[in-house]
Parts: C-alpha cells; structure tokens; sequence
C-alpha cells in the first residue's frame, strides 16, 4: 500500500527482457533504496514492483506481460525519469490517498494550461474508468496522488503546484504522453456491493412477484 506522495525522481538504467513478455527493470533511486531489501515493494510510476537486488543505489524488479500491457512501463527507455516511492509503513501519515498500486489504465495528457502559480493539465482517460473519477475525488497520475479539478466523459483535469511539476515527472508530459492511472479504490468497493445488493433485491422481488 502507497500514499501517492512521491519519494524521490529516480532514472531508469536498463529495461532487459526475459523469457516470455516479462521484464527485468534497473532503476536509480538512492532514497528508495537506502533500505531496500530483496521482496521489498517500490512504486514505480505508480506501478508496484517487488524488487529483485538493491546495491549502489539501484534497485531490479520483474515486471510481468500483464503489468506491461495494462500500463505504460513497457514504454520505460534507459534515461528516463520515474516517480518512486517506498510502500507505506503502519503509523505513518497517510498524506495523499490510499493508493494499491495497481494501475487501471492508461491515459494520455490532452492539455497543458500554465497559469502563475500552478497549472491545469487535462488527460483523456479509458472509458471503463470514468465512473469512478469524480470532481474533488482522488486519483493517482504516475504514482502521484491527486485530487480532480474538473470531469468530463472520457477526461478529467487536475492542478499541479510548483512542487508536484519540480518533483515529479508530470512536470515533463507533454500533449499525448502515456499516464498510469489508478481510481480510488474505495469507489470500486463501493459499486461491488451496492451492485450485490441490488441484485439481491431484484432477485428477491422476482422470487415475490414484485408483492411488497
């Protein structure tokens, strides 16, 4: 489990494949690995990895097909910059959101809009997320804890301050770049079983002829 709250901006230093279409990822990240031990979990744009070895301040990880399909890591190339953050520990302050690390989907950045002291960035997001993004909710952007500005019907902005787009690679995006994006897990939980419950229901007015 993750806050959303990014660590520190690592670098990507090697992207090997392995057998299958699995991965084998290297990163730069002396914070996250200050600690680091093999089995270990570092958000990685937001995607949670387990990490492999942790030595001079790089840390492997796997990454499987299905992680490479379902986000944007299989686009990672040595150089580039990554959110990265350390799971969470228990009675630690949980300063954005509860984040799983599991990406949902992908979306795409479709606007910048710089203003003087921060800036609207508006992303286009799968259709099979958007009833779970709601004005003033939370989602996570690259491992970045966020809160929704704005809602359409198949995008959705936010406002970045001068810290998140200094320390963060949302800073960098430019107009069509890949984001990961994970939903607020407690709305999924909460369409699970009210869905349940409405099933029930119907299932037991058709069982009464719809008598009440």
């Amino acid at each position: 489990m993750f806050t959303g709250i990014v660590e520190e901006l690592g670098e990507v230093v090697r992207v090997s494949s392995t057998a299958g279409d699995s991965a084998l990822v290297a990163v730069r990240g002396p914070l996250v690995t200050s600690d680091a031990r093999h089995g270990d979990s570092i958000a990685v744009n937001g995607v949670c990895l387990t990490v492999v070895e942790a030595a001079d301040g790089v840390f492997t990880a796997d990454v499987m097909g299905e992680t490479l399909r379902r986000s944007a890591l299989g686009a990672l190339r040595p150089g580039d910059p990554v959110n990265l953050e350390r799971a969470a520990a228990l009675g630690s302050r949980l300063g954005g959101h509860l984040v799983q690390g599991h990406v949902d989907g992908v979306g795409e950045v479709i606007s910048r809009e710089p203003a003087e002291q921060w800036e609207t960035v508006r992303f286009r997001l799968p259709a099979a997320l958007a009833r779970y993004v709601v004005e003033k909710g939370s989602i996570t952007i690259d491992g970045v804890s966020l809160t929704v500005a704005e809602v359409g019907a198949d995008e959705f902005s936010v406002g970045l301050i001068p810290t998140t787009l200094k320390l963060t690679t949302l800073g960098a995006k430019g107009v069509g770049d890949p984001v990961n994006l994970e939903v607020d897990v407690l709305a999924k939980y909460v369409e699970r079983l009210l869905g349940a419950r409405l099933a029930d229901d119907a299932a037991t007015a058709a069982g009464t002829g719809g008598a009440v």
